[in-house]
Order: structure tokens, then sequence, then C-alpha cells
């Protein structure tokens, strides 16, 4: 009998949230991406230029854990005109061993939301100062709000501001974060005003043109940058790269599709340039922040092992918690 979990959104949030085992899981994929043969091929993604959509497909295959997901994460981003969310999703896990489905996790993105902001924790974990207290975060969608609630997991956060383009929408962020995490959470005028005097900043936007500058980075801050993760985006001036102690998620990707592609667009750093990936900080293989007043810059594109790690956790707690609902695949096709 081949039995299969079908677990949809309402499912999935009862039993993966993002708190600290989230993080950890994440932050063991990373490890793995740097220490074992974890097979991760290039993503793959189709593009629909007339109305702003892409879709990305992602897996890895991580040694140790029981199963591998395959992503299949669509983003359209003219979606909240219409009052549907930018990205939408599923994934499914197979067996490592027999390669039959084992779960078909109807997440509607939800599972790509929780891991990217436990990437963004990792990453501050690993490279924000251990004092950092204030946050700026650009942008003030889903990702905004979940990339401030993880840094509270990993840091004595006290403060934040948030600027997005549509001041109404920051406002209601800030408000809606004071409340729910119990820090002081304000709207800046501007991107500038947002990042001055702050220990750390996140990028979490679709932006095609800078929305950083070079100019504004200072001494001992940490920059996430997570919303490049196609050729066209771009958060960071790519000039701020020869400032920054600079990490990749994953350097093949981010020298096709992250911040560093575009610098080495702008003749600013050489394609064969080397530069730490986060697996190797968070493995002790390759150094994090050195000095307090180092700036550092982690540039997430999100790997297919951090889709694998959380499709697995979420396996593993739906068995548990008796979550979702089994089906015998067989006679479900008439055999």
């Amino acid at each position: 009998m081949a039995r299969m979990f079908i677990l949809t959104e309402p499912d999935l949030r009862n039993i993966v949230r993002l708190d600290s085992s989230a993080i950890d899981c994440v932050e063991d994929a990373f490890a793995a991406l740097a220490t074992k043969a974890v097979v991760m091929p290039p993503i793959m993604r189709l593009d629909l230029v007339e109305n702003r959509g892409e879709v990305d497909v992602k897996t890895a295959y991580v040694p140790g854990l029981d199963g591998f997901a395959i992503k299949i994460s669509p983003g359209f981003f003219d979606n909240p005109k219409l009052g549907l969310p930018s990205l939408n999703g599923l994934m499914i896990l197979f067996s490592t061993r027999t390669g039959l489905v084992e779960a078909l996790l109807l997440d509607n993105g939800y599972l790509t939301d929780v891991r990217t902001a436990a990437a963004g924790a990792v990453a501050a974990r690993h490279l924000a100062r251990p004092d950092a207290r204030v946050a700026a975060i650009l942008g003030a969608g889903v990702q905004a709000r979940l990339q401030l609630k993880a840094l509270t997991l990993v840091r004595p956060l006290t403060s934040a501001r948030i600027w997005a383009r549509d001041p109404a929408k920051s406002e209601v962020a800030a408000r809606e974060l004071s409340e729910t995490l119990g820090i002081s959470v304000l709207t800046a005028e501007s991107a500038e005003a947002a990042c001055s005097g702050v220990d750390i900043i996140v990028t979490t936007t679709p932006a095609e043109r800078p929305i950083l500058q070079a100019s504004w980075l200072q001494p001992g801050q940490h920059v996430t940058a997570m919303g490049s993760d196609s050729e066209h985006k771009n958060e960071i001036e790519p000039a701020a790269l020869a400032r920054v102690k600079y990490v990749a998620d994953n350097l093949g990707q981010t020298r096709r599709l992250g911040e560093l592609h575009h610098a080495i667009s702008a003749g600013l750093v050489t394609l064969d340039r080397s530069f730490p990936e986060l697996g190797q900080v968070v493995s002790g293989r390759a150094p994090g922040r050195e000095h307090d007043h180092d700036i550092t810059l982690c540039d997430l594109t999100g790997t297919g092992v951090q889709d694998t790690a959380i499709a697995n956790l979420a396996y593993r707690r739906a068995i548990e918690n008796g979550a979702g609902r089994s089906i015998d695949t067989r006679e479900a096709s008439g055999e």
C-alpha cells in the first residue's frame, strides 16, 4: 500500500511556525550544503513578463534527510491590485529511498515564507553584532513582517523602523508589528532615514533598481538582502559590495541572479572572485563577522536545501500531530 499525506495551508500553519525550531532546521540545511554531498540543481524559472509573473522550481537532496522536496513557486507581482497575494505555490515531498510521493504540501507559499524568514535569522545570528538592538526593514509585505519577527528570535531588538514606497502600508505594518512583537516599530520618511544609525538592515522587496545606496552603510551594520532572487531584481547598489564583507547563500546562484550578479555586471567584481557561503560560516569553515566595525551583507536568493529541510520538518510534524489526511494513492488511482 502506498500512502500519501495531503496537507493544506491551515494544516501547515498549525504545525510549522516561525520559531527557534524552524530557524535551527534551516541553519542545519545551510551547514549541510557546506559539509555534505548535497545535490542541488540550478533553479528552473519560467517568466511570464506580460503579467509580471515568474515561476521558480527548486529542489535538493540532502544526505541524512528521509525525503527530498520539489517546490513550485509562482510570484505574480501585480496580484495585490486584484486583491490576491503575490506569492503562491506548493511542495511535493518524495522518499529518498523509494522515490514515492510521501506528502503533498498545499501551502500557498507559506512554507517558503517561513524558511525565507528563518534564513534571515540564520544570517543575523552569524553576521550581525550580538548586541544589535535596532533594525530597519525596507518593504512592508508579508516577508517584511516575518523578517522582523525572525530577528527578534536571534537578537535583542528593542526597536525597528519600516520604510516602503506606499506610506499607508508602512503605517499598517508598523502598527501591527508593534502590537505583536512588543517593541517600538516606527515608519521612516525615506529609505535613507530608515537605515541611518541602525544595527541591521533587511531588504524585502521585488525592486528592479537599488533602494539601498552604498553611501548609507555605516560601520558595524549588517545587511540581509533577500529580494533579488532573479536576474532583473536589484535592491542593493552594486558599489556597496566593495564596502562590505559579502556572504552568499549559494555562490553559484548569487553570481547568476543575486546582488552579486549586478556587481559583476557593473564590472565591480570579477566573475571568478570567491566569497564565503552562509553554510561555511554556520559550520565554522569560513569566518563570519570578525570585528564590531565590519559591515556584513548576506545575499539570500533562496536555495533548494531550505525547501527540502522545511518540507521534512512539516512531514514529521504532520505524523506526530495527526495533521492533514492520508490517502492510499493506489486506491485513488483505481489500482
